[in-house]
């Protein structure tokens, strides 16, 4: 059990959280929550029993922390999905690196935590590769180059985190600008064209072809979990959503 002085250490370090600004009280109390929260699991198992980490880890989780991380691991999905239909769809692109396949690429950018950071793309990240895939004069491999830039993007909008935790603070507006870019790309890919009028990238179906929304249906879903989040996230703090809702513009995700 908590010793009756522990407890008046936690009541007093409460009382000073109290008197400090809004920010800095959310993280410091959360952080003592975290503490508490942490005393009380060890005073529980005792010496003898070590703590389960994978259960310190779901404690250390709030409700939406575990929406987020669910959140990204189904944008991951979707966005291997999307690489594997580019490439099938433009294979001319994956013939400009000789001897790459679909399998390399994937590996490339989702087995590689963090920042997506390539020689081969001039170490363009996020916004500035999706610009490279649709720059007419660009003549590597435009889906690595939009798939990279997507992901990352992505990647940005979760502080480059593959979990989050109780002490983690997600932005709404990078959850909601992100939503918007990806509505810039999907209808980039669509009317993007070099220099004779083709489309530099294939997606949906052209005159005579069989219908394909599937390219929409992927977009749409990374759209609406993304929108999801960013409301949800400005209901965790309590911000004022038309802070969200008034920036419509395809914005830098600072990268």
């Amino acid at each position: 059990m908590i010793s009756k002085s522990s407890l008046r250490c936690i009541s007093v370090s409460i009382c000073f959280v109290k008197k400090l600004s809004e920010p800095v009280f959310s993280l410091v109390s959360r952080f003592l929550l975290l503490l508490v929260c942490f005393s009380v699991l060890s005073s529980l198992t005792g010496c003898r029993n070590p703590i389960d980490t994978s259960a310190l880890s779901s404690f250390a989780k709030t409700d939406i922390d575990r929406i987020a991380d669910t959140s990204l691991h189904e944008l991951n999905h979707l966005m291997e999905e999307l690489l594997v239909k580019l490439y099938k769809r433009n294979p001319r692109e994956l013939d400009k690196k000789s001897g790459m396949s679909i399998g390399q690429r994937q590996s490339q950018i989702f087995d590689t935590p963090g920042r997506l950071i390539f020689k081969e793309l001039n170490n363009q990240q996020g916004t500035a590769a999706l610009d490279l895939a649709f720059n007419p004069d660009y003549q590597g491999d435009r889906v690595f180059a939009l798939m990279t830039g997507m992901v990352g993007m992505v990647r940005s909008a979760y502080n480059w985190q593959s979990e989050q935790f109780m002490l983690d603070s997600l932005d709404g507006q990078k959850l909601f600008n992100s939503a918007r870019n990806v509505e810039v790309l999907a209808w980039r890919l669509s009317n993007a064209r070099d220099a004779s009028g083709k489309l530099l990238l294939l997606t949906n179906s052209r005159s005579g072809e069989e219908e394909n929304l599937s390219y929409e249906r992927i977009f749409g879903k990374v759209i609406a979990i993304q929108d999801m989040m960013a409301f949800t996230v400005v209901g965790k703090w309590e911000r004022g959503v038309n802070s969200v809702l008034k920036k419509v513009v395809f914005l830098p995700m600072g990268i």
